[in-house]
């Protein structure tokens, strides 16, 4: 920590030091530096914050000082109980094909995800689905009962465990049992998405890189799944 507050004190004398840049690749590179001491000083101030005084839950935690928008993602997974990134939404459509995307600037719950990606089926279609099938992390009565006054049709959203309290659960209808094999599905090309289409680590800089990152790997895989369609 002393050694890295001796190189952000030589950052601000350098930078109290130069001149009013005139100059684009002047004025970008005094920006860059500025930045970065910034982030290094909120680094300093988490070590402090979790080293000295033992606080684990430290408030805009940066984790890494070429992506600072990066965050800590814990979906209870037991291979990866801790990821590092963006949470990435991925909305899909009959045929395979993906019809909306989302980088979310931030972690928030998938339920809150739920309604949105609704409305913008209604959007891109002109209605709304006639079946809509998300994972359990998106299932709540809450979410079931806004689909259907949305106009959905049938509403697959599978809770984790049995009903607590009310025995053993009814037998599901066939379309119902149908949803949860295609969202089963959608999973498999999610890890196809991530796996041949670069989803799984993004080359590109800053959360704009990533957006894009993330728009051409869905394109890729859409015009994969059009040629395999072939012609109609």
């Amino acid at each position: 920590m002393a050694i890295t507050r001796s190189v952000v004190r030589t950052a601000d004398a350098v930078l109290h030091e130069l001149p009013p840049a005139r100059r684009r690749e002047n004025i970008k590179q005094r920006d860059h530096l500025e930045q970065t001491a910034g982030l290094v000083r909120r680094v300093l101030e988490q070590t402090r914050a979790r080293i000295v005084k033992g606080e684990t839950h430290h408030p805009d935690k940066v984790l890494s000082l070429f992506e600072p928008h990066t965050e800590v993602i814990r979906k209870g997974k037991a291979a990866k109980p801790t990821e590092f990134g963006k949470v990435v939404k991925i909305q899909e459509a009959e045929g395979q094909i993906i019809t909306d995307y989302e980088v979310c600037p931030t972690r928030v719950p998938d339920k809150t995800l739920w309604m949105p990606a609704l409305e913008r089926h209604r959007v891109v279609f002109g209605r709304p689905p006639r079946l809509a099938v998300a994972d359990a992390a998106f299932a709540s009565a809450a979410n079931a009962r806004a689909a259907r006054e949305f106009g959905v049709t049938r509403v697959v959203l599978p809770r984790r465990g049995p009903p607590a309290g009310r025995g053993p659960a009814p037998p599901r209808q066939r379309w119902y049992r149908r949803g949860l094999q295609w969202r089963t599905g959608s999973e498999g090309r999610i890890s196809a998405v991530k796996r041949c289409h670069g989803l799984r680590r993004c080359r590109y800089r800053g959360e704009a890189g990533m957006e894009r990152w993330v728009g051409l790997g869905v394109i890729a895989s859409n015009l994969l799944v059009l040629g395999r369609a072939g012609p109609p």
